[in-house]
């Protein structure tokens, strides 16, 4: 009897424990797990000599950091660049600024592409970078510093975006005199790059800089680690890589209220309907230098808006052949890789779809026919990837050189069948009439873009109602880039 009530009173002991600790297994496995999640690995060292850190991207930091439940504003962020844009860091970049500035109205891409060094990426940087017109560009690329300066370039012509650069990371070190002498000589270039070269571009543009690689090296160095416990090949980041590099460019984005103002910041100027620009005479007028406008929404009016006829310099927008775009050309087979990298014109353009259609072609894609054939323009001219290619109106126009459908079958080996269909479309960055849009977020800001990519230049801007009432305009955004058109 008392062995058993003995027996009795240890399984219920047992039992106790082991609700006790399922109980505790519930509370402490998700804050492990918690844990883990936000310290997955060692967190670098911090950044010496970091009073400057985000100086030269303050008026996109400044935007995230004033918004506020009832006030959201708009801020746009692009990561470009190649493969290693491409990898994973970005997202927690981007993770990181959501968290941070949760009442910000983020708008974040990422247009990198795998393999493109600079002296290719800068040929679908026609579709890609600029017509987006980031707030903030976040930049890395291998190979031909001259291409890789005419980006950043065209990017002060075209944009008033703030750019950010960073380094390159250290995927070798040298360990002694068995070296091979190729990989040394690989090894120093990336560091003269880093240290001299980029710092000097950054100071020619005004960007700011991630210098990431004595960073890399320091945490190494700290952490008993090579090269290679960061890359999941011999250049690409795996987990842990990752991770450091997305460590590295964080501290670069936070707002510093008593930074130095950087001339970026003076690019973009709002004007206020009513007291900065007024309505005279039946429209509104205002001169302005810059290649883009934009009319920001009145939030608060709840009447019967009225629409409005735009005019830039007497003319309507959609006469400025210069205020159209192209977007990215659809992938090849095999790999993501835009089927042509850079489509231009030699006639004004419409708004219209587009696509080239594969007629003949051989097995590993080096010689083909094509047909060309827009949604409003119809046939428009057949060729071959051999020739410059010039449509019937003059609305597209191909060279050789930007075919990629033979890069993708020698990367792939993969062939393009007969038959198959290239797209793009030819889009609008501009409206002749403006209509207010419906405010359904009245934290939100809504602005419409009257013209972008105009001659960085003065221009004349005119809004005439429509009809009798009101256009419901709160203000005019002007952006001149720091540069203007060669």
């Amino acid at each position: 009897m008392t062995k058993r009530h003995g027996n009795s009173r240890k399984s219920k002991i047992y039992r106790y424990l082991w609700l006790f600790f399922l109980c505790l297994s519930f509370l402490l496995v998700p804050a492990l797990k918690k844990l883990a999640a936000e310290t997955p690995f060692p967190p670098p060292a911090p950044i010496a000599n970091n009073a400057n850190l985000g100086a030269r991207i303050q008026r996109t930091m400044g935007l995230l950091a004033a918004s506020t439940p009832t006030e959201r504003r708009q801020v746009r962020i692009l990561f470009y660049g190649q493969s290693i844009t491409e990898q994973d860091w970005w997202k927690d970049v981007a993770q990181d600024l959501k968290q941070r500035f949760p009442h910000a109205d983020l708008i974040i891409e990422n247009r990198a592409i795998g393999g493109f060094a600079a002296p290719i990426l800068i040929r679908p940087s026609e579709h890609d970078l600029y017509p987006f017109y980031p707030d903030l560009l976040i930049f890395h690329v291998y190979g031909g510093d001259e291409d890789y300066e005419a980006i950043i370039a065209n990017v002060r012509r075209r944009t008033t975006s703030e750019i950010l650069l960073h380094s390159d990371h250290i995927d070798w070190m040298p360990t002694g005199p068995s070296d091979d002498p190729n990989s040394v000589k690989r090894y120093e270039w990336h560091n003269t790059h880093s240290t001299k070269w980029l710092p000097e571009l950054a100071d020619k543009y005004g960007c700011e800089i991630a210098e990431i690689r004595a960073p890399w090296l320091r945490y190494l160095k700290d952490n008993r680690l090579q090269p290679q416990q960061l890359l999941s090949d011999s250049i690409h980041l795996n987990e842990w890589g990752n991770f450091l590099l997305a460590a590295l460019i964080k501290p670069h984005l936070r707002y510093n209220p008593n930074s130095p103002q950087s001339p970026q910041q003076d690019l973009v100027k709002t004007y206020t309907v009513g007291s900065d620009v007024k309505w005279q005479g039946g429209k509104l007028v205002l001169e302005f230098e810059g290649n883009r406008i934009d009319a920001i929404a009145d939030r608060t009016f709840n009447g019967k808006a009225t629409s409005a006829r735009i005019a830039i310099d007497g003319k309507k927008p959609s006469a400025f052949p210069e205020l159209y775009s192209i977007t990215r050309p659809s992938v090849t087979v095999g790999v993501g890789w835009p089927a042509i990298i850079q489509i231009s014109s030699q006639k004004p353009l419409i708004v219209e779809d587009w696509k080239a259609v594969i007629t003949e072609i051989n097995s590993d894609a080096s010689k083909f026919k094509f047909d060309v054939i827009g949604s409003k323009t119809g046939y428009d001219g057949s060729g071959t990837n051999e020739q410059l290619f010039v449509s019937n109106s003059g609305r597209v126009v191909i060279e050789p050189k930007n075919w990629w459908l033979k890069n993708s079958y020698d990367y792939s080996k993969q062939p393009t069948p007969k038959g198959f269909e290239i797209t793009w479309q030819v889009r609008s960055m501009f409206v002749d009439s403006y209509v207010a849009p419906q405010i359904v977020d009245s934290s939100r800001e809504y602005s419409t873009t009257l013209a972008q990519n105009l001659t960085n230049s003065k221009h004349l801007l005119e809004i005439i109602p429509e009809t009798d009432g009101k256009v419901p305009i709160q203000a005019i955004r002007v952006y001149r880039p720091p540069f203007s058109n060669p």
